[in-house]
């Protein structure tokens, strides 16, 4: 078993995360503002710990896609302000606001179920008003009717307009067109709206627009994926000067002598081309190592790379560990993360299974305990 005690865990450095936020926060010019993104417990990291670690980076506000990730943070962090970026039906909306959180707006009808919560709760709601300048998702497209939506905000004693913004598409592709694009036609409308509306705090780039595009850091950005340490651009984090926050860890449960030709896992989609031995680690899609990792990733034990091979089952996978072998049972194995001189990262599994590093990491499930790096 690992030395944790548990058949897999999730070590999370959070000094990584405080870096990464130190890093991105010294891209920012005057009074930008780092939001750190810590929904989906934290993009697989763990929320809370990520968000401390964020903040102490540099990180000033908490972004999140639901009102219970917004209540799950609030009593860690009582005096810090949390966006819900997300869509959210009457009761979500009430408990966003009761946990004090900030809320994005993007149509009347929403506008106006925010303002009734928060009469009724006697609390004023401070809402950002989102335009959809190309994502296509939540967010209103039309210019005149966003900037009416502005106003309305800021006219509702219900209300108060804290922001301002929109999301980028494409800003993690080589070409910048579309991403220009967008730009084109979001700055007009912060021209007026900062106009119109003095404190207003816009803000529309990710990590990648952070990275690639001072023009679209405005008064905030909103940090994810780099945050955690892997790379917007799917390559390599070290090129950004970006250190990987997370390693998924198991242990070698058992080694076992294959003739030629014996098979591994289910449906024998790998047969022992010579006489081999091979480890069996205990875990598997059930945890987050996704059955398309089937003969297509490898594991390091030793500090050297061994290839899965066979079917990755949902609470077992087996590894090739060669003709001769010093491995025994109980070998500590990395799955992602650093072992000896060698690395696997969250995007040498997006590559092979044809996704994004985010995926990887949301994926991790949570039976997989999420503990601090040592």
């Amino acid at each position: 078993m690992s030395e944790t005690g548990d058949r897999a865990v999730a070590r999370v450095d959070s000094k990584a995360i405080e870096r990464n936020c130190k890093l991105l926060a010294s891209k920012l010019e005057g009074r930008t503002q780092l939001c750190a993104v810590v929904k989906a417990d934290g993009y697989g990291h763990g929320a809370t710990a990520a968000a401390r670690a964020a903040l102490d980076g540099g990180a000033t506000t908490l972004a999140v896609a639901a009102a219970a990730e917004a209540e799950a943070l609030r009593p860690s962090f009582p005096e810090v302000a949390i966006l819900v970026l997300g869509a959210l039906t009457g009761d979500e909306l009430r408990r966003a606001l009761a946990a004090g959180a900030e809320v994005t707006v993007w149509r009347e009808r929403f506008r106006a179920l925010v303002s009734s919560a928060a009469e009724s709760a006697g609390t004023p709601a401070r809402v950002h008003v989102k335009h959809d300048s190309g994502m296509g998702r939540l967010g209103e497209p039309d210019p005149e009717a966003v900037l009416e939506l502005v106003q309305a905000c800021a006219e509702d004693p219900n209300i108060e307009l804290g922001g301002f913004c929109t999301h980028f598409a494409t800003a993690d592709e080589e070409d910048p067109g579309f991403m220009e694009q967008q730009l084109g036609r979001f700055e007009p409308l912060v021209e007026t709206v900062r106009a119109e509306h003095s404190g207003v705090t816009v803000h529309a780039a990710n990590s990648a627009a952070t990275l690639r595009e001072p023009r679209t850091h405005f008064d905030m950005v909103r940090c994810g994926i780099a945050i955690y340490g892997m790379d917007p651009f799917q390559s390599d984090p070290a090129e950004q000067g970006l250190e990987p926050a997370l390693a998924l860890c198991s242990y070698v449960a058992d080694v076992k002598r294959f003739a030629q030709g014996t098979s591994a896992g289910y449906g024998r989609s790998w047969r022992a081309e010579r006489d081999t031995w091979v480890g069996v680690l205990p875990i598997g899609y059930g945890d987050g190592v996704r059955r398309g990792l089937s003969n297509n990733a490898e594991v390091l034990i030793g500090g050297d790379r061994y290839p899965v091979v066979g079917t990755v089952s949902m609470d077992n996978l087996t590894v090739d560990l060669g003709p001769e072998t010093e491995i025994e049972s109980g070998a500590p194995a990395v799955l992602i993360g650093r072992q000896g001189e060698e690395e696997i990262l969250a995007e040498d599994w997006a590559r092979s299974l044809e996704t994004i590093n985010y995926e990887v990491t949301c994926g991790i499930s949570s039976r997989v305990p999420r503990v601090p790096a040592e």
